[in-house]
Formats: C-alpha cells, sequence, structure tokens
C-alpha cells in the first residue's frame, strides 16, 4: 500500500517524464529552431506545472473521499484529466501557430475526445463499482449471519483477487459456524448423557445403601453383592470423572509424557489380559500379534496403555457375540502402526470423519455388548490426543456390516528422552 506522498511524487515524477518524452520526440520528428524549440519547452512546462500543481492541491484535500459514492470519485477524476488534457493543448495551440479558425475546430475536437473520454471513464468506474457492490452486498449478508453468501469472482484484477479472499474467508466461517453448532449440539447431547450416566448409579447406590443402612437387607450374601454392585458402580463413575480429566489436561496442554524405551509388546499383552474376563464374557475371541524386532519403542507407558485400552473398550463395546477383536503391531519404516480390528457392523460413512471429536457417540444402536453403558463419546478423542501428544497420527477404516479398524502412528525412537511436556 503506498503512501499519500509516494502517490504524489509518483504523479509528479510521471508528469516530468511526459514532460521529457514529448519535447525529445518534437526535437526528434519536427526539428524546429531553437527559439521554438525554447518556446515549445516553456509553454508545455507551463501547462505541466499546472496539471502538477492541480493534481497536488487533490491529493492534499483529499477529494475523493468527500464524494458519498466510488463511481463519482472516479468521474471526476475522468473528467478532470480530460480537463487538463483539453486545456494543455488548446493552450498550446493558441500560443503557437493556429489560427483563430483552426483553433476552433481544434477545441470542438478536443471537446468531443473529452467527451469520449469520460463517458468510457464512466463505463470503468460503472464497472469497478458494479463489482464492489456486489462485495459490499454479500459482506452484509455475512454480517447478519447468512454463511452462504459468496460473490462472483470476475477478471483477474485486485478486486477479483478480494473477491477470492472474501470466498476464502466466507468458506471458512461457515465452516466453523457448522462446526460450532455441531460441538455445541454434541455438548449438550453429552450433558443429557452424563446427567443419565451419574444419576442412574447414584440412584442405584441410593437405594442400595438405604436398604443396608435401613437393615432392610441383612442376609449376608446380599449385603455382599449391595456391596459389590456399589464398587462397581463406584468404578464407573470414577472412570467417568477420569476420562473429563484427561481431556481438560489435553486441552490446557498440560500432559506430561514420561518418554522411556518401552516394550510396547508387554504392553499390548497386559491390555489384552486386561480385557480377556469381559471379551470371554461377550463370547468375542481376543487376540494379538507383534512383528519381529519392534521393542524398544520410545513412548509414555502409561498414555500408549490408555490409548489401547480406549481402543480395545471400543472395538469390544461395538463387537456382537460370536465375533472377534484382533490386535497387530508392526514396523513400517522408522515407525510402528498398530491397529485395532472388530467385526462389528462398521461405522458409517457419515460418522467417520466424527469418530474421533469428543462427546461423539455416532449410531446408539452399533452398542452391542452387554458391557457397554452407552459411553459418554470421549475415548477415542483422549486417544487421538494422546497420541498426537507423542507426535503420531491415529486413523480408522471402515466399512458398513465389515467391521471397523483402527491404527496409530509413532516413531520408535525419539531424539527427546526423560521427560517432555508437549502442548496438544
Amino acid at each position: 500500500m503506498l503512501s499519500s506522498r509516494v502517490r504524489a511524487t509518483l504523479f509528479i515524477v510521471g508528469i516530468l517524464i511526459a514532460l521529457a518524452i514529448t519535447i525529445a520526440l518534437v526535437a526528434m520528428v519536427m526539428r524546429p529552431p531553437a527559439s521554438d524549440l525554447l518556446q515549445l519547452v516553456l509553454i508545455f512546462g507551463a501547462s505541466a506545472g499546472i496539471s502538477a500543481l492541480v493534481g497536488f492541491i487533490a491529493q492534499r484535500l483529499g477529494w475523493w473521499r468527500s464524494f458519498p459514492t466510488l463511481r463519482s470519485s472516479l468521474s471526476l477524476g475522468f473528467v478532470v484529466a480530460a480537463g487538463l488534457t483539453m486545456f494543455n493543448v488548446w493552450l498550446a495551440a493558441r500560443l503557437m501557430f493556429l489560427s483563430p479558425h483552426d483553433l476552433t475546430l481544434s477545441g470542438l475536437l478536443l471537446l468531443f475526445a473529452g467527451g469520449i473520454s469520460v463517458s468510457f471513464g464512466f463505463l470503468v468506474s460503472n464497472a469497478i463499482t458494479h463489482a464492489l457492490g456486489s462485495l459490499l452486498g454479500a459482506a452484509s449478508r455475512l454480517s447478519e449471519g447468512d454463511f452462504s453468501a459468496r460473490v462472483t469472482v470476475e477478471g483477474r484484477d485486485e478486486v477479483a483477487q478480494l473477491a477470492v479472499a472474501f470466498n476464502t474467508m466466507a468458506d471458512r466461517l461457515q465452516k466453523a459456524a457448522e462446526e460450532a453448532r455441531r460441538l455445541d449440539a454434541a455438548r449438550r447431547d453429552f450433558v443429557a448423557w452424563a446427567s443419565h450416566d451419574l444419576r442412574t448409579p447414584l440412584s442405584s447406590l441410593m437405594v442400595m445403601i438405604q436398604a443396608i443402612d435401613d437393615g432392610v437387607v441383612t442376609d449376608p450374601d446380599t449385603v455382599t453383592r449391595y456391596l459389590r454392585q456399589s464398587r462397581a458402580e463406584i468404578m464407573r463413575m470414577g472412570e467417568m470423572i477420569d476420562a473429563l480429566f484427561q481431556l481438560s489436561m489435553l486441552d490446557t496442554g498440560q500432559l506430561t509424557l514420561q518418554l522411556e524405551a518401552s516394550s510396547l509388546s508387554d504392553l499390548i499383552s497386559d491390555t489384552l489380559e486386561a480385557f480377556g474376563a469381559r471379551a470371554r464374557a461377550q463370547d468375542v475371541a481376543l487376540s494379538g500379534s507383534v512383528g519381529e524386532g519392534l521393542d524398544p519403542v520410545w513412548l509414555s507407558p502409561k498414555e500408549i496403555g490408555r490409548v489401547l485400552q480406549n481402543l480395545l473398550d471400543n472395538a469390544l463395546r461395538h463387537t456382537p457375540p460370536g465375533g472377534h477383536v484382533r490386535v497387530r503391531a508392526e514396523c513400517r519404516g522408522s515407525d510402528v502402526v498398530v491397529s485395532v480390528e472388530d467385526s462389528g457392523e462398521g461405522i458409517r460413512p457419515e460418522d467417520l470423519p466424527f469418530v474421533f471429536d469428543r462427546f461423539f457417540r455416532g449410531e446408539q444402536s452399533r452398542s452391542r455388548s452387554g458391557f457397554d453403558h452407552g459411553g459418554a463419546g470421549l475415548g477415542l478423542a483422549i486417544a487421538k490426543g494422546m497420541v498426537e501428544a507423542h507426535g503420531g497420527q491415529i486413523w480408522a477404516d471402515s466399512s458398513p456390516g465389515q467391521g471397523a479398524t483402527f491404527r496409530f502412528r509413532i516413531a520408535r525412537r525419539s531424539d527427546v528422552q526423560g521427560e517432555s511436556t508437549h502442548m496438544v
């Protein structure tokens, strides 16, 4: 963006260049006597001075900003330019060589040419202001909340570039608004689900504890069963609160990774063993395999263990009796890739882009497990955050009716050893 001083300087330099070129052409083409050439220099110099003075005054006063429309400013600019041209030519003709008859004819021709110039200027200014008017209208609609507002891009000039930038901005705002609406709906659903998931076990706990406290239940076996159920409900609520805490740590970037050379094979084996009883109760075959030469891997055992637990929990949650869940780990170049594959109904294509979003639970009918409590839609979001904290990637592949496969990739070696804090 040029400053007003630079614009004024360029205007004066342009006039001086035009004066020099004109004098040079007259000297080379017409070869006038020295006295005539000097007179011509004085006349053209005076005309150039008048033009520069008019331009300087206009620049200082900022006359184009006093008009209500850009069309008026541009049109007046063409009128002033045509008027200065006509005046300069008429003055030079009168002082130099033309008779009154020829001078009158030249003046009329200049007036005609000036009219054409002004008309052409109006046409150009109208085209520019029309494009800017469309842009202004779209901007007004966008400011009122119409995120579908777009402008037609015509040409390759600055106005067209501005239109492209506006459309790009509108696209991003529309996506952001849609994402905000989707997250807001997800949060509302989460509040409803979390309230239900917390209220139900609390109600059960209150009933069982009150029954024991009031002496309604005195049989030792029944009391033991009530206490066992109470413990299970408390653990379930604790898991939900722990998930919310982990998500808060990821959001604030306070997750601290204790990176160390670890056995990923042992982590997978321990996780499979921990889920073995649940898988057998669901009649789901649980298996795992690890490629040769995989260990050691630089990772934080606690966080990667949580990732494996969340992925296995999700797989068992969506696998029907008689199905299978397989965990595989293999080396791919300098990385290690872990996959968790289930034989459930798969993920709908419209849900696949959102499976790692927090609070997302997808189609409720997909949950087949008798152990499933619906979930809070946080497990996969936490897994994604922890994998990305390791500098890795996580993704899902699925086809309806053919199960789903969740994979994550992390580096086998890390340049950072010991404690490392990752902002997520």
